[in-house]
């Protein structure tokens, strides 16, 4: 099978590419050809399973053409502008986020049209899609009704990625994804970026700055749990999902403060003491239009499966990232 990864360069991308390599193939089926793209060029290390990387342009229209040439058999899309940069530049997110993935949609019946042609379009949506008002919990029925830039242009791409798979050009699951957390490396242009570098800076010995209060309540996952959304969604049978093909992921809810006392719980209180409170209303006004806690029992009852625990979360980056020591 020929699988391709679009953003294999962001964390997750990585991650999800780090787990193909080491099953060597999904849904009983291996990988005998493994094609990594990204704005920039990916870095693999070396493997059994060939592999093609190449840093390419996915709002560049010929660049979608270019790639489902090959017609892999399965593709992750992956990549887009990040909340905050899509609110604070407005072309570019609908460049990236709407454009790129119709530009990949249209390539792919493009190359349908030739001869036969459907592969498993596994897309990361998000939470964002939803807005408030909203109920306690948010289910899989309720209304998608973005307050951001970005959740707007996941949400179209949702709706894009039913119509595509309802005329049978794609094979499509949309995942929205929770917040990740604990995101390594350094922090991005998301809005969310605070939520893991309040937990990943005070773990290392750095300070981190809180720009929310700490009763504001969020949707997060982990890394690992995130790679296995991804990867469950390329093996389902999506005869289950029906028209539906976009489903909010299981996860934790948790409030700031929540997240503050896992901390230090796992590392004590002089990672807590490293949080610095400074208010910042842009961060605080979007965080406040996304939603808080999900309903995921259409998820769950499809073999998707959430984290433990924050205190887990926490440990288990710990283990993975900083090879169990503490800074």
């Amino acid at each position: 099978m020929h699988a391709l990864v679009i953003g294999a360069a962001g964390m997750i991308g990585r991650k999800l590419t780090a787990e193909l390599l080491g099953l060597g193939g999904i849904g009983g089926r291996g990988i005998d050809r493994l094609t990594l793209v990204d704005i920039v060029e990916p870095e693999v290390s070396q493997s059994e399973i060939p592999i093609m990387t190449r840093a390419t342009d996915l709002s560049d229209p010929a660049t979608a053409a270019r790639l489902v040439a090959a017609r892999p058999e399965l593709i992750f899309h992956l990549a887009a502008v990040v909340s905050g940069e899509a609110e604070a530049d407005f072309d570019k997110g609908y460049r990236i986020n709407l454009d790129g993935t119709r530009y990949l949609l249209e390539a792919i019946r493009a190359e349908s049209a030739k001869a036969p042609y459907r592969p498993r379009l596994v897309f990361t949506s998000s939470i964002a899609v939803f807005g408030a008002p909203f109920p306690e919990r948010i289910g899989d029925e309720f209304l998608t009704a973005p307050l951001t830039s970005y959740g707007t242009q996941k949400a179209i791409g949702e709706l894009l990625l039913n119509d595509y798979s309802r005329r049978g050009i794609v094979d499509g699951v949309g995942i929205r994804l929770p917040t990740v957390v604990i995101r390594p490396g350094k922090p991005n242009k998301a809005a969310s970026g605070f939520f893991s570098s309040i937990l990943r800076e005070p773990l290392v010995g750095l300070e981190a700055v809180l720009p929310v209060p700490r009763e504001t309540r969020h949707w997060f996952c982990s890394p690992k749990a995130a790679v296995g959304f991804l990867t469950h969604a390329a093996t389902l049978d999506t005869a289950q999902l029906g028209a539906r093909r976009c489903l909010s992921a299981p996860g934790l809810s948790a409030t700031v403060a929540e997240e503050i006392a896992a901390l230090e719980r796992v590392a004590g209180p002089k990672a807590v003491a490293l949080i610095r409170e400074a208010p910042d209303e842009t961060v605080a006004r979007i965080v406040a239009g996304w939603p808080q806690d999900f309903d995921a029992r259409r998820a769950l009852g499809l073999g998707f499966r959430a984290d433990a625990s924050f205190d887990a979360i926490i440990r288990s980056h710990i283990e993975t990232e900083l090879g169990g020591r503490l800074g």
